[in-house]
């Protein structure tokens, strides 16, 4: 008994003084590091548990050298795809120059001009829409969700599928080992039957532990269909009412796109396909002919582990540097680092509006008592906060003045910098970033503006707890 506990005592301070260098070593921030160790040292057996399931940002080493060597490769056999010359050389105001150069050293994949753009802003309208696309489509489909689940919804999108394969239409389905968990095993494997190609995306289990982290996902969505039209956002192949059901029903943004941006989300699907199956798409319908349908020009920047982290954190900062006048923020998740939080105390300072529009509840509780700590700190700054109460927001873009937005999966938290693999558009369309606008007063409009002497004279032991979670924000 006294040889157990002096065990567990001894190689607990083992544990403490060892990952100290460890994690010192292997973080470049030094939040996430401190994070990590006030884990080890409240709890230093399940904090090294922890760290060694999720405790690293990237890909193993294997997979994520062969997503490095395979880009590049992708992008040398497709640069005649991914480049469109005709559709270059959009002309974008001088402020935005260093952005797009910023976005197109990170993703690798130039402005594009010359399409047209809708934005949907219903998750009806969104699976309506999308199956009529499927409808039609007579050469491929090619889908990927973070969720694509066994419901209502998810069996309409599998039928119209089994109907288009039954027509002969490649059908091919990535989705999320882990979002999609429940999928695989029912409705996937009758979609298999009906001709359907789905593979799970990251598969998540004791055997992955290869993987720095299991919880790295691929959080993309995205749909082609014949490589001439594409949808792109925050919206699942899930019903309107999924998920925590105290957070409501979630709001969502998708974008269809018809034109030469085509072609690049093509290239994004054929990578990530590759990586999950060994398959190289190569036929000759893959990239139809780039044609001109409308006057948007946009920008494709895919993010993840295997791009430097630090770029599409540059490309956020660069953005909130370029308002002039305003700038609004909606996300589901709300925990900012450093160098966003003073990016937005900056523009305040200058005379920015600056809008934050979040969910009231989302379906974290943890990340909402952090969210709120981020809050406060924003309030401070001189920006809006505004708690969305008709539902769980899980739209997630961001308007500058009136010239830009962007509008993809990632969330403006640390999970999206740092882990999952995102998709983001980048786009300069007048019509449809007022179109955004609308949307975003919209949601103010259901939304309580938050006082800032209310909010900080709140009950002390409730913001004692945001202020503990805060600690661990770079964790969650």
């Amino acid at each position: 008994m006294i040889f157990d506990s002096l065990f567990w005592t001894l190689g607990g301070w083992v544990i403490r003084v060892c990952m100290i260098p460890i994690i010192g070593m292997r973080k470049d921030d030094p939040t996430t590091s401190l994070a990590w160790v006030a884990v080890i040292f409240l709890s230093p057996w399940l904090g090294l548990i922890l760290y060694l399931l999720v405790g690293e940002y990237g890909l193993s080493r294997p997979r994520l050298s062969r997503r490095l060597r395979n880009h590049k490769n992708f992008h040398l056999v497709n640069s005649e795809y991914l480049e469109c010359p005709s559709y270059q050389g959009c002309q974008v105001s001088h402020d935005y120059q260093v952005l797009v150069s910023l976005a197109e050293r990170h993703g690798g994949l130039p402005l594009l001009g010359s399409n047209k753009v809708e934005l949907i802003a219903d998750t009806d309208e969104f699976i309506s829409s999308l199956i009529s696309e499927i409808q039609k489509a007579e050469i491929h489909i090619h889908l990927l969700f973070y969720i694509f689940r066994n419901d209502e919804t998810g069996k309409r999108v599998a039928d119209a599928l089994a109907q288009a394969a039954k027509r002969g239409v490649q059908c091919r389905v990535l989705a999320d080992a882990v979002g999609s968990r429940g999928m695989f095993s029912e409705l996937g494997k009758w979609m298999t039957e009906q001709g359907i190609e789905i593979f799970p995306a990251l598969p998540a289990s004791p055997l992955r532990l290869r993987l720095s982290r299991l919880d790295i996902r691929n959080h993309r969505k995205l749909a082609i269909i014949d490589g001439q039209a594409a949808y792109t956002g925050s919206q699942n192949i899930v019903e309107s009412d999924f998920g925590h059901k105290k957070a409501g029903e979630w709001h969502d943004v998708m974008v269809k796109i018809n034109g030469p941006t085509v072609r690049q989300l093509q290239a994004v699907f054929v990578e990530d396909w590759y990586y999950e199956t060994g398959e190289v798409l190569d036929f000759p319908d893959l990239y139809p002919v780039a044609t001109k349908e409308g006057s948007a020009a946009i920008q494709v920047v895919p993010t993840g582990p295997d791009q430097p982290t630090e770029g599409f954190q540059d490309i956020l900062i660069q953005s909130i540097h370029s308002a002039k006048r305003k700038i609004s923020i909606t996300s589901p998740y709300f925990i900012p680092n450093e160098g966003l939080i003073t990016a937005l105390r900056l523009a305040a300072a200058r005379g920015v509006d600056v809008d934050i529009i979040v969910p009231d509840r989302s379906d974290h509780y943890l990340v909402d008592q952090a969210s709120a700590y981020y809050c406060g700190v924003v309030l401070k700054n001189g920006a809006n906060v505004y708690l969305f109460r008709e539902g769980m927001i899980h739209t997630k873009i961001m308007t500058v003045d009136d010239d830009m937005a962007m509008v993809g999966s990632a969330n403006f938290d640390i999970r999206s910098f740092y882990l999952n693999i995102e998709l983001v558009l980048i786009l300069f369309d007048p019509e449809f970033i007022y179109n955004l606008r609308m949307l975003q007063n919209c949601y103010k409009g259901h939304s309580t503006l938050i006082r800032p002497d209310a909010w900080f004279k709140r009950p002390l032991p409730k913001r004692m707890f945001e202020g503990m979670v805060k600690i661990f924000s770079p964790l969650l």
